[in-house]
């Protein structure tokens, strides 16, 4: 007979079995949602919360006035996400972007073509060009908030401000020597997103919020800048000339107006460039005054009361120091020169025999009191010191040639500083390129004057500027100039210039520094031309005109009026 199974039983095995399965499941649970779930909820938000930079709006610079020179635009960052975006959608992608951003096609094809990465960087564009491409609603297409540096004036003091890199770090100029008062500090929150890489609303958090960079506040004057780099650029190609520099100065406060270079850096194609064009060259590149060195050498036969003004010299058109026969600019006979008549003619011979009177560590002590061979103190990146070689250890014929600009070396800031210490009553004020920094509540915090510091006697000094004044007359060399109303005083300067390519000298170094109104000085003036090759290579012709157009635009802008003083004679000639 065929027995029939115990239900019964087959109920309680079957229940065994299902609470045995259900038991299993309970302890997972138990473990998943209790003890294991602060593990498992952080691995979770690990996969959709994401931290995200809140970048910081870097400070703007702008002139002595306000007006913005650097400042940070609203922009975006257009990406790609190389892995929604199907082989046959790559094509319209790229040449969408590529027209839009004026980006190379096959650069944003090449973004595309590598589907195993979830993020591709293209560009960082305006406002109104992202939401173009936006509106094209392309898949595995998005924008990020982002903020782009802008110059306005484009290369308008290019080589002083600098720039910044991708990140928005300051990598040469002002941007780079004040990165950390413009940058600011970025802040971060927590964004979750979804399988797709999308946001999920209504779940950010900040975690610190981002702090505005400061703003830095310059000396330089907008206008006067631009006259400056105007008048030295114009030149500089008249001329074929290779480099050039004007430097506008505060007599009294030692504050930098304007500091222009030639060539200048554009700013908006920074990365075009040559690297050896981002630099400033006022205060990196070294050269030999020349004759715009002769005021130190008069100050110190002043100063040590060894010649006075009207102290007759008389002057060949050559001599002998060693080994050499040094030489004035041009041949003439014998003539009797007052010391005036010495500067206001530059006679490289008049001015040896004056140094010959005070010795050579006099001399080497009034150039360093003047500032050779030390940093001017302006604070600029790559600011150089110079060259001025100890007194003991001259050569023969450096002994003369120091007396009148060779055989020293000096920045462009360096010589403009030397005039406006002879300018300011012989008190040197250490230029000043900044006026001072917002603090982070908004306030301007201006910055310390200029260190002050006596260099000659003030009788001195105005003795030097009615040299410098007749210099600038019919007789002397610097006529060209002479502007009409003002009374000017100022130097040429003409000298060899050394040049590494040459492995010697090569070429020359025209220059004119001077300042305006000579009796009741507010500005001062500095030209320099390197290596001219047409229209000539002296001061007076080549950099004497630069110097007229900046001053005279100069004195206009800030509203100096004449002083309505006639100069005093000045005897250039034994007899007259």
């Amino acid at each position: 007979m065929l027995r029939l199974g115990n239900p019964r039983r087959r109920i309680n095995i079957g229940l065994i079995v299902m609470t045995f399965v259900l038991s299993i499941f309970a302890g997972r649970l138990v473990q998943l949602q209790g003890l294991d779930s602060k593990i498992y909820t952080a691995e979770a938000a690990k996969q959709r919360v994401h931290d995200e930079t809140l970048a910081a709006r870097r400070g703007s610079i702008t002139d002595v006035n306000g007006h913005e020179l650097a400042l940070t635009l609203e922009a975006r960052e257009i990406f790609v996400d190389p892995s929604e975006v199907g082989a046959a959608q790559r094509d319209r992608v790229a040449t969408v972007l590529a027209k839009e951003l004026g980006e190379s096609k096959d650069r944003v094809a090449a973004l595309l073509a590598n589907p195993a990465s979830r993020y591709q960087k293209v560009a960082v564009t305006d406002l109104s060009v992202a939401e173009r491409i936006m509106s094209y609603e392309l898949k595995g297409v998005g924008s990020k908030h982002r903020y782009r540096r802008d110059y306005p004036g484009g290369d308008l003091a290019g080589t002083l401000l600098g720039f910044v890199g991708d990140d928005g770090t300051g990598l040469a100029g002002l941007e780079s020597t004040f990165n950390e008062v413009l940058a600011g500090r970025d802040g971060k929150q927590l964004v979750e997103t979804g399988r797709e890489g999308q946001r999920i609303p209504m779940t950010r958090s900040t975690l610190q919020a981002p702090v505005e960079g400061r703003n830095v506040r310059l000396t330089i004057d907008r206008d006067v800048q631009w006259a400056a780099q105007k008048a030295i650029t114009e030149q500089v190609r008249a001329t074929g000339a290779r480099t050039g520099s004007a430097i506008v100065l505060d007599v009294q406060t030692g504050q930098v107006i304007a500091m222009a270079n030639a060539p200048e850096l554009d700013l908006k194609n920074w990365e075009k460039t040559p690297q050896e064009d981002w630099v400033n060259r006022s205060v990196t590149e070294v050269f030999e005054p020349g004759s715009t060195n002769k005021v130190i050498t008069a100050a110190a036969a002043l100063e040590s009361g060894a010649v006075r003004p009207g102290t007759v010299f008389t002057v060949p058109d050559r001599i002998r120091c060693a080994d050499q026969v040094l030489k004035d600019a041009h041949p003439h006979a014998t003539e009797r020169l007052t010391f005036s008549g010495v500067v206001a003619t530059s006679s490289n011979v008049g001015t040896i025999l004056a140094a010959q009177k005070i010795g050579d560590q006099k001399l080497h002590s009034m150039l360093q009191r003047f500032g050779f061979g030390t940093k001017p103190g302006s604070g600029l990146p790559g600011e150089e010191a110079g060259l001025l070689p100890d007194w003991k250890t001259w050569s023969g014929s450096q002994r003369c040639t120091v007396s009148y600009g060779q055989g020293v070396s000096v920045t462009a800031l360096q010589t403009a500083s030397v005039y406006q210490t002879i300018a300011n009553g012989g008190v040197r004020v250490t230029p000043q390129i900044v006026a001072g920094t917002t603090a982070e509540n908004g306030a301007f915090v201006p910055s310390a004057p200029g260190k002050r510091t006596r260099v000659i006697s003030e009788r001195t000094a105005k003795e030097v500027a009615a040299m410098l004044e007749a210099a600038v007359s019919e007789e002397g060399t610097g006529g060209l100039a002479a502007i009409d109303g003002y009374r000017v005083a100022g130097k040429t300067g003409t000298a060899m210039r050394y040049d590494t390519r040459c492995q010697g000298y090569c070429g020359y170094t025209a220059t004119f520094v001077g300042f305006a109104p000579a009796d009741k000085p507010r500005l001062v003036v500095l030209a320099v031309v390197q290596d001219p090759k047409k229209e000539g290579y002296y001061g007076g012709e080549i950099a004497a005109p630069v110097f007229k157009k900046v001053m005279t635009f100069a004195l206009k802008s800030k509203k100096v009026p004449p002083t309505g003083t006639q100069p005093p004679p000045v005897r250039i000639r034994a007899g007259e």
